[in-house]
């Protein structure tokens, strides 16, 4: 059956990835239309989040915000349809990053984590490592269909990335830490942790909430750099992309450290233009749940 699947699915993305500009865009028009108007796709939960982090808010600015939200939604999910036919030149046009020479600075000397959030097109992050000499990998879920992600993991791999799912993650980092081998780790590091496994609690948007912390506890073991990456929607279907360090020595931080800076930087980047944050997911769901 996966395969079935992944058979009757593949053409029709094909199809997507190669239209024209103005077509793949007017195209992400009607999808918007029937995800947002007719379907109402998680409306009641971006609803519900924009009104919890933005409490002084109007409702015509909150009601502007998720109309923005779903527009922009829709275009980024199909640029990641896009991605399978896309070259590294056309890439480079369309994700502009503004000082890849500090990233290439770092590489030199010691592997770097990149951390950043679910906004704008992190899909294309991987990107990256078109301009840099260290092996990059990326953390992602898994897809159940093993075929189509054997699919994204070539995909991913023409832009000389490696996916790794979480539960690689430590295994791929050490052993590249004790075999002396210098690389660029991506991770996408704003998701909500299982209640019972996290073990840090912090305000984030104002409220308080369980915190991943496991970039943070890798970069003090092993002494990694920690950069966040600021990206921004410049227009439809063009990012900037700008690298921010946390630290160059992560055994030099404190606790928590890292973790609140990522926090820090991540909500200027939501406050600046919120709509270009994914809010369809229930990133406040264990609110209730903080220890006093």
């Amino acid at each position: 059956m996966q395969l079935l699947t992944f058979i009757f699915i593949y053409p029709f993305l094909w199809i997507i990835s190669i239209l024209p500009y103005h077509l793949f865009y007017g195209f992400s028009n009607v999808i918007c239309f029937f995800v947002y108007r007719v379907i109402g796709y998680r409306k009641k939960v971006v609803r519900s989040n924009l009104e919890l982090v933005f409490p002084d808010k109007p409702k015509e600015e909150l009601n502007h915000i998720e109309k923005e939200f779903y527009k922009h939604m829709c275009d980024m999910f199909l640029e990641m349809v896009r991605t399978m036919n896309l070259s590294k030149e056309n890439v480079k046009k369309k994700y502009d990053i503004t000082n890849i020479e500090l990233f290439q600075e770092i590489e030199k000397k010691k592997s770097i984590l990149i951390v950043c959030s679910h906004y704008a097109n992190w899909e294309w992050n991987v990107s990256i490592n078109n301009y840099v000499k260290s092996k990059g990998y990326a953390v992602y879920q898994k897809i159940n269909n093993k075929y189509f992600d054997a699919f994204v993991r070539k995909t991913r791999a023409k832009w000389n990335t490696t996916l790794i799912t979480q539960r690689e993650t430590v295994k791929t980092v050490v052993r590249n830490h004790q075999n002396g081998i210098r690389a660029g780790y991506g991770m996408v590091s704003d998701q909500s942790p299982q209640v019972t496994k996290s073990q840090y609690w912090k305000e984030f948007m104002g409220i308080k909430v369980p915190i991943f912390n496991g970039a943070e506890t890798l970069a003090r073991k092993l002494d990694l750099a920690v950069v966040f990456l600021k990206v921004s929607k410049v227009k439809r279907g063009y990012y900037q992309a700008e690298f921010i360090p946390i630290t160059l020595a992560g055994k030099s931080t404190e606790k928590n450290e890292i973790t609140d800076k990522f926090l820090a930087l991540t909500e200027q980047q939501i406050l600046e233009r919120p709509e270009h944050y994914l809010w369809t997911h229930r990133r406040w769901k264990h609110r209730d749940k903080a220890p006093k």
